[in-house]
């Protein structure tokens, strides 16, 4: 960052350079952008794949979207073109299907939090849809970030994931917690949400809808299995 550039300002520069740029330009925007990191995560490939994660999302909604000179990328080959392109990580290419496969099963431990998010009668609840095709609806939630307390992540991805910011209702003794698998979730109560309140994601291409729902209307029809969906 330049002096006296403000965060918001290298954002934006950023993101007109890759709107400009072809395809290597853009790769080369995305692995400066993160840089920094690798070089004191390099042992942490787990740590290092979430921010290429955070990369890859940059690139699609950032990248693709305003250059129709690129094409849209699975985030495994977004992954082993950013291998390929940094030097810190170039020596570990013959390893990246372990470290593939070893990331996918380490995110299904790390703890979720979100809301059940109820109106002011008690009667519905917030559910959000994801963005691809086959998404279900679920309660707003996401993953935790590193050290990053229970409540904290549950108001963020809250409002993230419908715009809603919920950290004055948040009561931190009032929740449901459950493992599935070897993940654990937690979800906190939160009550006397306006129905007519206006909701809207504050992610790109990650939620697709957000509406209420009759709680009564959620389960009978397909009993746990629809509770499990849900959660």
């Amino acid at each position: 960052m330049e002096d006296g550039e403000t965060e918001e300002a290298q954002r934006d520069t950023i993101t007109a350079r890759m709107r400009a740029q072809d395809y290597a330009g853009a790769r080369r925007c995305c692995c400066g952008r993160f840089r920094p990191w690798f070089f004191l995560l390099r042992k942490s490939f787990e740590r290092i794949l979430f921010l290429l994660e955070q990369a890859h999302w940059f690139y699609e909604d950032n990248s693709v979207e305003h250059n129709p000179n690129l094409k849209s990328l699975s985030f495994k080959d977004f992954t082993s073109l950013m291998f390929k392109s940094h030097t810190a990580l170039r020596p570990y290419i013959a390893h990246l299907d372990d470290i593939y496969k070893d990331f996918n099963n380490y995110k299904f431990r790390v703890p979720v939090s979100g809301a059940i998010i109820l109106d002011d009668t008690y009667e519905r609840c917030l559910l959000v849809k994801g963005w691809k095709a086959r998404a279900s609806w679920s309660f707003p939630r996401g993953k935790r970030n590193k050290d990053e307390e229970d409540h904290t992540c549950a108001v963020r991805e809250v409002l993230e994931e419908t715009g809603c910011d919920v950290s004055r209702l948040l009561n931190l003794d009032e929740y449901i917690e459950f493992s599935i698998g070897q993940q654990r979730v937690r979800l906190y109560i939160i009550t006397g949400v306006k129905r007519d309140t206006v909701f809207a994601p504050q992610t790109k291409k990650e939620i697709s809808e957000i509406s209420w729902h009759r709680i009564d209307d959620l389960l009978p029809a397909a009993g746990a299995r629809a509770l499990y969906i849900l959660l």
